[in-house]
This record gives structure tokens, sequence and C-alpha cells, in this order.
């Protein structure tokens, strides 16, 4: 049995828009549920859901028969971490708080086995190499991984030219919440240097031949995100969609005007 094909990999390459979901709830069942949606890729987020190594299994194997490519984020950029979610089945991590090219590069080594990396050997007795049914996996493995790098600090889009030169990257995603934070806009996305930092940063990575990413909540940013080549754009998280839904439900059968949860 070969390592399949990463199609969500394959689609970024080719510059194909793939939508997404945030997933925070850290539990199997709502991320089948989620899997069930259509959504081209979902994020099992390890850096801010209640997630630790076992939950984010369980999500796998969830989504082991959904046609969206489980992404998981890690908490941090750590070689310890990033091996042990590889070694757990993960193949699309999304790495936080990527400030430089140096660090890019770091991670580019954690995520493959030697020569080309530092990865641990080990995989022989983990999921990702089903259980040791995929033949020669350790020889394959790298064809099925895919980096995605957070520049979401000043220092990430001050140096962003440096990293998108980085081999092993296969796209840079902008964390616009933390960006905004970093630049003095708390919680104000909309701000206009803001949106101009995130356009340029977009066009500059397209530009470079890598692929772009963003979570916004904002349907109108998200079309505009698209429209300069964004190829792969989360429009939601699922605890955010479920508290909507459930405080307009009540709200249509008590009255009063249901409070929307804060997004960004």
């Amino acid at each position: 049995m070969p390592v399949s094909e990463n199609r969500f990999k394959t689609a970024i390459h080719q510059g194909k828009p793939q939508i997404g979901l945030w997933l925070d709830m850290g539990e199997a069942i709502t991320a089948e549920i989620a899997g069930t949606a259509g959504f081209d890729w979902l994020v099992i987020d390890g850096e801010h859901g209640p997630n630790d190594l076992r939950s984010i299994i369980d999500q796998l194997r969830a989504l082991a028969t959904s046609p969206a490519e489980p992404v998981v984020r890690v908490p941090t950029g750590e070689s310890w971490i990033i091996k042990q979610l590889l070694d757990a089945g993960a193949r699309t991590l999304l790495i936080p708080m990527v400030d430089s090219a140096a660090q890019a590069q770091e991670l580019v080594a954690a995520m493959h086995y030697p020569p080309r990396g530092i990865r641990g050997m080990g995989a022989v007795v983990a999921r990702a190499s089903g259980f040791n049914t995929i033949e020669n996996y350790a020889q394959s493995a790298s064809d099925g991984l895919c980096l995605l790098v957070q520049a979401e600090t000043r220092a990430a889009i001050a140096d962003l030219d440096n990293i998108l030169k980085v081999d092993g990257i296969d796209g840079v995603f902008i964390g616009p919440a933390d960006l905004a934070a970093d630049m003095g806009y708390l919680g104000r996305i909309d701000e206009k240097e803001m949106q101009d930092v995130i356009e340029g940063a977009i066009r500059k990575i397209v530009a470079a031949g890598k692929a772009a990413g963003i979570l916004t909540f904002n349907e109108t940013y998200n079309k505009r995100y698209l429209e300069l080549g964004a190829s792969f754009v989360a429009v939601g998280a699922d605890v955010t969609e479920f508290s909507n839904a459930i405080r307009a439900l009540c709200a249509r059968y008590k009255g009063g005007e249901a409070v929307k949860a804060s997004s960004y």
C-alpha cells in the first residue's frame, strides 16, 4: 500500500481555491459532522483549541473517510511535537508564529527524514505508516506531507521575502488577529493599514509561487482574498457557528435578539 495523495497539497500547488473551517471543539463527533459539510480542509486546532495528542488522533480517525483534508495546527513550532503529530498520521501541519526564514528552515527539517531533515525514525510502530503496512513509508513519506507556516507578526511580514525562499514551505498563512494585535490594532483587522498589509502579503506570496492562506469570519474580506489569489481560505470556526446557531434558535422562541459570537 503506497502513501496516498494529499489532495489538499496538490490543489494549493495548482492554485485551486480550498475553502476551510476551524475545529476548536476538540471532539471527534463534531469533527466528523464538519467532515460531511463539503469543506476542502478542516483545521484541528492544537494552539487554541482544547486538544492534546490523543484528541487530535481521535479527530484524524473521524475524518479518515471525509474528502476534507485534516490540517493540524500545532501549539508551537517545536520538532518534538511535529514528530509526534506526523507519527500520529497528520500529513498537513500549520505552524503558528513563524517570524523568520531561519525558523522556517528548522520546521522544514523537522518534517523530513535524514538526509533532508531530522525527523526521528519510528513510524514503523505508528499510525502514519498504517502500523507498518505502507511499504517503504520512510522513503515516500515526504510526498504526502504539506507544511504551512503562519506569518502573524510585524517581524514575519518584514522577513516574508526570505521566508518565501525556503524550499519545503508549501504555503504561508496570514494570521490576521495576531498581526493586528502586533501592529497596534487589537481586534480591529478592518483598519485600512491592516488590510493593505494583508493584501500586500497575499500578492507577494502568490507572486513567489507559494500558496497563500488566511482565516477571517468576514465574507467580503474572504472573497477579496480569493480574488487576489489566496488558495486556502478558512471562513469560520465550529465554535462560532454552533454558538450563533443555538443562540438564534433560543431567541426565536424566547424573544429578543440573539447575541452573536464575536469574530475577526
